[in-house]
């Protein structure tokens, strides 16, 4: 247990340290929008929100899958301990 807390501590960590970088981005890709709308261009916007979207599903989406597989995993595990109707 104490390692899997400093894995995810570790974690935070480094996800929390690259966030000038995430900003850094979302500059880009606003200065990139405001470009292309003051070419006439819109259906980048429409892209970009799209991906957006995407990317802020998937690690929910990963998470669902995992607890998924988990509580399965653990289902089975449990009706292997019963025996009979007594539980072990």
């Amino acid at each position: 247990m104490k390692l899997i807390k400093r894995i995810l501590l570790t974690l935070l960590i480094a996800l929390l340290s690259n966030v000038s970088l995430i900003y850094a981005q979302c500059a880009m890709c606003r200065a990139t929008v405001e470009n292309n709308v003051s070419n006439g261009e819109t259906t980048i916007g429409a892209g970009l929100n799209a991906g957006i979207l995407y990317l802020f599903a998937m690690p929910y989406l990963i998470a669902a899958v995992i607890g998924f597989l988990w509580y399965r995993a653990a289902k089975k595990r449990k009706a292997k301990f019963v025996f009979q109707g007594d539980k072990f």
